[in-house]
C-alpha cells in the first residue's frame, strides 16, 4: 500500500465536484477537460461486443438510442462470438478494433455518452501476450519442497484476440508486462475512454508467485519453508495468518497498484471490483478512483407484492448483502471519493422475465449502502437487422433495445438520474468506524480452492457474517447506526480533525490484532476518538517472527485498555440489547430508531444541512411519527420517482424532531431537513425539487382514506405485441390475460383495459384520490377522462389524480398494460429456437442449464386484482 498516497488522500480533496459531471479527480490522476466529462448521474450500462463484430454504422444506431432512454455512458466489454460470423469478428486491440473504439468514443462525446473499457476481454486479466513466467501460479510441495507450478487457468469468456492464459496477480513484473499490448494499441490514439476497468478477481487456485519465497522472508522475516508444518497444522494460525498478509500486500502492490499508475498515467481514471481476492478488500477498492462493487441474484426483499423468480438457487450463488457493498464505499467515504459504483441486477431473474418492479429495489438498496455509479448488467452490442431477440449475453438482465421493458426504459433512467444527481452531489455522514478484523479470518481454515480466503459478494455467509464482525456489522445496520468500516492501514493514516465526523471506532471482538494497529487506537483515543472493544480485548499480535517477545510488549500495552466495559454479542441477539444502544448513544452517535421498522438508509450532508435517502424494503412501516436524530425546524420530502417535494409535519417531542412520515412498503425518498427547497438540485433533471410544488406550511396529518374498489364491466383490447394479436374480450373480474386462451398465454406485448365508472356518492373530485392498480404485471400507462395520469412501474403501483380530473358521471378510465416477453418466447424457442447461436456458453437459463423458454408455463399477465380509488377525507 502506498501510504504516501493514502495521507494525501485523506488532506486532499480527490474529486472536483463541478454539477452534474461527478468525475473522480485523484491526486495522481488525470486532468479530464471539462467539455469531454460525461454524465455520471445518469446510470450506464455493461455493453458486450460478441466477438467485437461491430460495425460503426451499429454502434452509432445503438448509441443514439441509449442517450434517448436516458442512459449517461457505456462500458465496452468484448466477450466471445457469434456463431457463422467468425470471417466478421475483429481481433482485440487491432488496428480495427482500435478504430470501432476511437468511432465510439467520438459518437459519446457528441451524444454525451461516456465509455469506458475493461482492460483486456472477458475476465480476469490476460491472454496471448501471458507468457508462462507471468501465469498464475499455485504452489506444490514435493519431495519437502515448495514448487511454484501453473493453475493453466485460461481467460473466461475470452474474445477474439484475447484468449490466453490468465495473469499473476502476485508477480512483481506481470502487470507491467501485460500492459505493453495496451502501450502499443493507444500509441497513436488521441480519443481515449474516461476509465479502465478491472473486474471481481476470479483467480482461481492460485496463491503462489516464483518470487513468493523471498518476499515473504523479507516481510515477515524467517523463512516459510522452515514453519511448512505449523503451515499445514490447522490448529495453528499464526504462519496462515503471515501467509496471507505476504499474499494480500503482494497484489495490492504488484496488481492493484501497478494497474492503478499505468491507468493514471495513461490519462484513465479506473474502475475496481476487488471482491473475490484474498486481499483485504477495504486497502485494494481504497487505491481506485472508482471503487466498484456487484450486485448478483435477488435480495429477497419482503416487499409486498414483489416478486422473485423460484429457479434462482441461493445457496449456489447466493444473495447481494449491503455490507458487502460497503466494503467499496467505506473506503470512498474516507477518501473523499465522489463514485462509488455497481454492476447491477445481474441475473436478478431468468431470461424474458426481469421487470422494472424488481430492479427498482434492487438499486435503493445499493443506494442506502452507499453506491452513486449504478452500471446496468447488462446490454448486448446486437445489429439492427438481427432477428428478434438479436444478441444476447449468456446472462440476464437484458437491457437492450429488444427488451420487454425498453418503451418504459426512461422512467426507470429518470428515477436514477434524480437519485444520483444528489447522491454524487453530498457528502456521508456518517458517526461510527467499524474495524475489519481480517486476520481473524485469515486464521481460519479457507474453504475455497487453493487454501486461501477469497472475500466474495455472493456467500457473505462463508466470510464476512460468520466472523463477530459481520455479526455486530448486521446489528448496527438494522438498528440505526451510520458507519464506515476501515483497515489497519487505513487507522493508521485516519485524522479525526480532517475527518471531522467519525466519532468512535468499533473493534468487534477478535483474537488477532497488529500491535501498530492497538498502539494507533491509544493515539487515536488520546485525540478524543471513542474506542470501544467488543466482548473482550484482543487476545495476542499477529504474526509468527519472535511471538513470544512480541506479545509480552503486547500484554502491556492491553493493560492500558483493561477496566472499561464490553458489550457482547450476546447483548445484541437477547431480548434486551439496550446495552450496546445506550454506550452507543452515550458516545453521540446518532441513532435512527425507526429503522428497526425495516426503513433503510443513508444520511448525508449537502450544502451544510442534512439529508436522508429512505428505502421501504420491508412490511413493517406504511406511515406514522419518526423521530429523527438531527434536529429540524423543517423537513421537506423530495420523491424521486415523480419529482415532487412537500412539506412534512413537523414536531418536537422530548428535544427530537420528529416527522409524520408516509412511506409504503417498496417505496423510496430523500428527506431534507433545514434546507431551502430545491437546494442542490441540478438543472440537468426536469423540475427536480421543484419550489412550485412545494406547500409552503406542513399539511395536516392524513386520515385513512376510503377505499372504492371499481367495478362494471372491463373491456380488453389487445394493440400491438407478439407473435399476433388475440381478439378482444369483456371481463367482469381481472385476472391474468394468459388464461384467457392460448393466443392470449403466448402473447407479448400491450393490452388495453378500459372501463366507464361513477363516482360514489360523498366523493367529490376535489378530494384528493389516489388510483390503486393492486398487482399490475408489469408496467401500466394509465389515461382518466382524456389526461395522461401517469405511468405505475414500480411497487406499489399507485398513481395520484391530479384535482379535478374526475367527473361525477361517466368516468372514461384506460389503462395500457405491458407485460414480460417471457410468454412470446415460450412459442420463439419452441418453433424458432435457432436464435441461440452464440459460441463458448451460448445462453443458458439461470440456473446455468441450457436454455428452453419452450417448457415454460405462462407468466400471469395484465391486472391481476381488483382496481380502486383512495379518497382522502382531509
Amino acid at each position: 500500500m502506498n501510504r504516501l498516497f493514502f495521507a494525501l488522500c485523506f488532506s486532499i480533496s480527490i474529486y472536483s465536484f463541478t454539477q452534474n459531471t461527478a468525475t473522480p479527480r485523484s491526486v495522481s490522476a488525470p486532468t479530464i477537460s471539462k467539455q469531454t466529462v460525461p454524465n455520471t448521474a445518469k446510470p450506464w450500462t455493461f455493453w458486450w461486443w460478441m466477438g467485437s463484430t461491430v460495425t460503426e454504422k451499429d454502434i452509432t444506431w445503438q448509441l443514439e438510442n441509449f442517450a434517448k432512454a436516458g442512459l449517461g455512458g457505456v462500458h465496452i466489454i468484448p466477450i466471445y462470438g457469434v456463431k457463422g460470423l467468425e470471417k466478421e469478428a475483429i481481433p482485440y486491440l487491432s488496428p480495427q478494433w482500435m478504430q470501432m473504439l476511437t468511432h465510439t468514443i467520438r459518437e459519446g462525446k457528441r451524444l454525451g455518452l461516456g465509455v469506458d473499457m475493461t482492460t483486456g476481454t472477458g475476465w480476469p486479466f490476460g491472454g496471448p501476450n501471458v507468457t508462462p513466467d507471468m501465469a498464475a501460479k499455485k504452489w506444490q510441495y514435493t519431495n519437502g519442497k515448495v514448487e511454484s507450478v501453473l493453475t493453466k487457468q485460461a481467460v473466461k469468456r475470452a474474445a477474439p484476440g484475447g484468449a490466453g492464459l490468465v495473469l499473476d496477480p502476485f508477480a512483481s513484473e506481470a502487470v507491467p508486462k501485460y500492459v505493453q499490448r495496451f502501450d502499443s494499441a493507444f500509441a497513436t490514439v488521441k480519443d481515449l475512454p474516461r476509465a479502465m476497468y478491472n473486474d471481481s478477481y476470479e483467480v482461481y487456485g492460485a496463491n503462489w508467485t516464483d518470487d513468493f519465497p523471498n518476499e515473504f522472508k523479507k516481510r515477515r522475516g524467517y523463512d516459510l519453508q522452515s514453519q511448512w508444518a505449523a503451515f499445514m497444522d490447522t490448529a495453528q494460525a499464526l504462519v496462515r495468518i503471515d501467509y496471507h498478509q505476504t499474499l494480500a500486500e503482494l497484489l495490492a502492490e504488484n496488481y492493484a497498484k501497478k494497474w492503478t499508475d499505468w491507468s493514471r498515467q495513461k490519462g484513465f481514471v479506473t474502475r475496481y471490483q476487488a471482491h473475490g481476492s484474498p486481499g483485504n478488500l477495504l486497502d485494494l477498492y481504497a487505491l481506485s478512483d472508482i471503487p466498484e462493487t456487484e450486485s448478483f441474484g435477488s435480495s429477497r426483499f419482503p416487499i409486498k407484492g414483489l416478486r422473485v423468480d423460484d429457479q434462482y438457487e441461493v445457496d449456489r450463488y447466493g444473495t447481494p448483502n449491503p455490507l458487502a457493498m460497503k466494503f467499496a464505499s467505506s473506503p470512498a467515504h474516507l477518501l473523499g471519493k465522489k463514485l462509488v459504483s455497481s454492476e447491477s441486477t445481474t441475473w436478478l431473474a431468468n431470461h424474458f422475465k426481469v421487470s422494472l418492479s424488481q430492479i427498482k429495489p434492487q438499486l435503493d438498496e445499493l443506494f442506502t449502502a452507499g453506491i452513486n455509479h449504478i452500471f446496468y448488467h447488462g446490454t448486448t452490442y446486437s445489429p439492427k437487422n438481427a432477428d428478434y431477440p438479436g444478441w444476447l449475453f449468456y446472462a440476464s438482465t437484458n437491457y437492450g433495445m429488444n427488451s420487454h421493458f425498453w418503451k418504459h426504459y426512461p422512467l426507470l433512467n429518470r428515477y436514477v438520474e434524480r437519485c444520483q444527481t444528489i447522491l454524487q452531489n453530498s457528502q456521508p455522514d456518517n458517526d461510527l468506524l467499524v474495524y475489519f478484523p481480517i486476520h481473524d479470518l485469515w486464521a481460519t481454515q479457507a474453504r475455497a480452492g487453493g487454501g486461501i480466503h477469497l472475500l466474495e459478494v455472493h456467500h457473505v455467509d462463508k466470510w464476512l457474517l460468520k466472523l463477530p464482525f459481520g455479526k455486530v456489522s448486521e446489528w448496527l445496520w438494522n438498528n440505526g447506526f451510520a458507519f464506515d468500516f476501515i483497515s489497519d492501514d487505513q487507522l493508521q493514516h485516519f485524522q479525526p480533525e480532517a475527518s471531522g465526523k467519525y466519532k468512535t471506532v468499533l473493534i468487534p471482538a477478535t483474537t488477532y490484532l497488529p500491535e501498530t494497529t492497538l498502539a494507533r487506537l491509544g493515539e487515536l483515543q488520546k485525540m478524543g476518538v471513542r474506542v470501544i472493544f467488543m466482548e473482550h480485548l484482543p487476545k495476542q499480535p499477529t504474526g509468527f517472527y519472535r511471538q513470544k517477545e512480541r506479545n509480552e510488549a503486547f500484554q502491556k500495552m492491553l493493560q492500558t485498555w483493561s477496566g472499561q466495559n464490553f458489550p457482547s454479542l450476546q447483548d445484541l441477539e437477547s431480548i434486551k440489547p439496550q446495552g450496546l444502544e445506550i454506550l452507543l448513544t452515550s458516545a453521540n452517535l446518532r441513532q435512527e430508531t425507526w429503522a428497526k421498522e425495516g426503513l433503510k438508509y443513508i444520511r448525508k450532508v449537502q450544502n451544510g444541512k442534512v439529508l436522508y435517502f429512505i428505502a421501504n424494503q420491508d412490511q413493517r412501516f406504511s406511515e406514522g411519527w419518526i423521530t429523527l436524530a438531527t434536529s429540524a425546524k423543517k423537513v421537506a420530502l423530495y420523491q424521486p420517482l415523480t419529482d415532487k417535494t412537500t412539506l412534512l409535519p413537523v414536531k418536537i417531542e422530548g428535544g427530537k424532531t420528529q416527522v409524520y412520515l408516509t412511506l409504503r412498503s417498496g417505496e423510496s425518498c430523500f428527506l431534507r431537513l433545514d434546507a431551502n427547497v430545491g437546494e442542490g438540485s441540478a438543472p440537468a433533471v426536469q423540475n427536480l425539487a421543484d419550489v412550485k410544488n412545494v406547500k409552503n406550511t406542513a399539511p395536516p396529518l392524513p386520515v385513512s382514506p376510503q377505499a372504492i374498489p371499481l367495478q362494471g364491466t372491463w373491456k380488453l383490447e389487445f394493440l400491438e405485441g407478439k407473435p399476433y394479436l388475440p381478439k378482444p374480450v369483456t371481463l367482469t373480474q381481472l385476472g391474468s390475460w394468459a388464461s384467457l386462451s392460448d393466443s392470449a398465454g403466448y402473447f407479448s406485448g400491450t393490452a388495453r383495459y378500459s372501463l366507464t365508472f361513477d363516482l360514489p356518492k360523498g366523493v367529490t373530485s376535489a378530494q384528493k384520490i389516489t388510483l390503486d392498480l393492486g398487482d399490475v404485471r408489469e408496467v401500466a400507462d394509465v389515461t382518466l377522462n382524456g389526461k395522461k395520469i401517469g405511468t405505475a412501474w414500480s411497487l406499489p403501483f399507485r398513481l395520484d389524480i391530479p384535482a379535478n380530473t374526475l367527473k361525477t358521471k361517466q368516468n372514461r378510465l384506460l389503462i395500457e398494460v405491458t407485460n414480460l416477453s417471457a410468454n412470446y418466447m415460450r412459442l420463439r424457442d419452441a418453433q424458432q429456437p435457432e436464435w441461440k447461436k452464440f459460441q463458448e456458453i451460448n445462453v443458458v437459463d439461470i440456473q446455468y442449464k441450457p436454455f428452453n423458454a419452450a417448457k415454460w408455463s405462462p407468466m400471469p399477465s395484465g391486472l391481476l386484482s381488483t382496481v380502486t380509488l383512495e379518497a382522502s377525507k382531509n
